[in-house]
């Protein structure tokens, strides 16, 4: 079974960056679209980035210019740049992976991210 462990997560102030990754256990090449999805307290899990092997890039319009997704086939890694933070990013963010050729998609534990004012 493919394992997602994210890590990058933690506190900061607003204005300030973080950076997510997730570490994928299989080859990137198995996988069509890699990305984000965050999840805040009393709210439903919420796409924020993903992005193709080849680099096509889809972000949600609350952090288009703030953050970056991008894709390390060397390190089958996926990271998460994330500028200007605002305390409305705060949330636990999962990592996701959908398999090429199926329906299948699986997912990260999730790593916290909070945002101070």
């Amino acid at each position: 079974q493919v394992q997602l462990v994210e890590s990058g997560g933690g506190l900061v102030q607003a204005g300030g960056s973080l950076k997510l990754s997730c570490v994928v256990s299989e080859s990137i090449s198995n996988f069509g679209i890699m990305g984000w999805y965050r999840q805040a307290p009393g709210n439903q899990r919420e796409f924020v980035a993903s992005s193709t092997r080849d680099g096509r890039t889809n972000y949600v319009d609350s952090v288009k210019g703030r953050f970056t997704i991008a894709i390390d086939n060397t390190k089958n890694t996926v990271w998460l740049q994330m500028n200007n933070l605002k305390p409305e990013d705060t949330a636990v963010y999962y990592c996701f992976a959908e398999w090429r050729y199926t329906d299948i998609t699986d997912w990260g534990q999730g790593t916290q991210v909070t945002v101070s004012s």
